[in-house]
């Protein structure tokens, strides 16, 4: 879904969609932000937060805005920049500790730390303008409405206003939200595409994917509220499968889940579901033909794939470790840094009694982890086992090569 929407912002920004890399992060908190190197992170938060599509991709054309205007690069200047009176403070505190002011120094510092901040905070309040001139104009071209990116500015603007009788205009990263609406709401009006509304599949999509993530990542009973039992929607339904999953309720769990089967034959993330709850019933030969269904209708999921190779790997039948070893084969080959995924591969190999390749798909998790000194360890471990020249002894000695210099860093 995520990608959906960030497509034809990012062609229409004159990026390349594939290079712009989409990261969900697991954390309520309400935010989105741009890294280095194209990576835009989404926040769980930010989802169950918006109310519509529009409104979510109003927030992403905020923050290909950032991108198209290079802001990443330039933060590493204006911090440097503002360090300058910080820096200049600490010299000049030193000199008068040293004769002996030392309640002074203590001052000299929080001036050059409130000077820096409030330097840094001025060029972070152009940027973000920048970024809502950038966002309107993706949004005409790509013939999708503002009124998303503004309703949720309106939001946050009410929510500001009741956590503080004033706010200092700089002491924030962003303008305040008065000055942000009066621009936005001039976008909004000059839009010849405001009263373009969502199609019902792209809300349908929406509301689903929202349900799916109140169900595993909100607390019991305030996912319950957000879908009581009166609600018999299929975003409610499905919602509630999660929710009794988690609570547990495995006999609820396995109800809502099987109307929403009966009412829909072919949604892959609905088999995925039932053959979740089955694994948490600790009948994984149950859960087998859920996941092998929702593999079948879309091959291409790498946490479909996963999902089943789990389920086979769990029933401990040595049998099943050569069926598994393939679907995780197929899942990394869409998504090459799952911690989980390359854990699991490891146990397929022990499985077959392939330890050198149990090392090495070890050492994978632990690089895409980031545990670079666990990670050298089991590469030496593989290459020691494996064949010199091959693809998979070239990949432990790439690891090691890699892992080596940023075990340093990290130390």
């Amino acid at each position: 879904m995520l990608r959906s929407y960030e497509a034809p912002l990012a062609k229409a920004a004159g990026l390349d969609p594939a290079a712009v890399k989409l990261y969900l992060v697991g954390d309520t908190g309400v935010n989105a932000f741009v890294a280095e190197g194209q990576n835009m992170f989404i926040l769980s938060g930010i989802i169950l937060y918006v109310k519509s599509p529009n409104e979510l991709i109003g927030v992403m054309a905020h923050e290909t805005g950032h991108i198209k205007a290079g802001h990443l690069s330039r933060d590493t200047e204006a911090m440097n920049h503002a360090m300058v009176p910080m820096l200049l403070s600490l010299v000049l505190a030193v000199a008068v500790t040293i004769a002996g002011g030392g309640a002074a120094a203590s001052g000299i510092i929080q001036a050059g730390q409130a000077i820096a901040e409030d330097q840094f905070n001025a060029f972070s309040r152009t940027q973000e303008a920048t970024a809502d001139q950038i966002a309107l104009k993706l949004l005409n071209a790509t013939h999708q409405s503002p009124l998303g990116i503004y309703n949720t500015f309106v939001r946050f603007a009410a929510e500001e206003a009741r956590s503080a009788h004033k706010i200092d205009t700089y002491a924030v990263d962003h303008p305040v939200g008065q000055e942000r609406l009066a621009y936005l709401q001039a976008g909004v009006d000059a839009s010849p595409y405001r009263d373009i509304k969502d199609p019902p599949q792209i809300t349908h999509t929406f509301e689903m994917v929202q349900a799916k993530l109140a169900g595993f990542v909100l607390p019991v009973q305030e996912a319950l509220n957000r879908y009581p039992v009166t609600d018999t929607s299929e975003p409610a339904r499905y919602a509630r499968a999660m929710i009794y999953l988690r609570k547990p309720n495995l006999t609820g769990a396995l109800d809502e889940i099987n109307s929403l089967i009966k009412d829909e034959q072919n949604n892959p993330y609905f088999y995925e579901v039932l053959g979740q709850i089955y694994l948490s019933m600790a009948k994984p030969n149950l859960a087998i033909p859920a996941y092998q269904k929702s593999v079948d209708l879309r091959p291409s999921a790498p946490q479909l794939r996963l999902g089943l190779a789990t389920a086979e790997l769990a029933t401990d039948d040595a049998a099943l470790a050569d069926a598994a070893l393939k679907n995780l084969k197929a899942a990394s080959l869409v998504e090459n840094d799952d911690v989980f995924t390359w854990y699991e591969t490891a146990q397929a190999y022990s499985n077959l009694h392939n330890e050198p390749m149990a090392n090495l798909a070890t050492a994978e998790a632990y690089y895409a982890a980031g545990s670079m000194k666990q990670a050298g360890i089991f590469a030496v471990r593989a290459q020691r086992g494996l064949q010199q020249g091959t693809a998979d002894w070239e990949r432990a000695g790439d690891i090691i090569g890699a892992a080596s210099p940023l075990s340093r860093r990290n130390q």
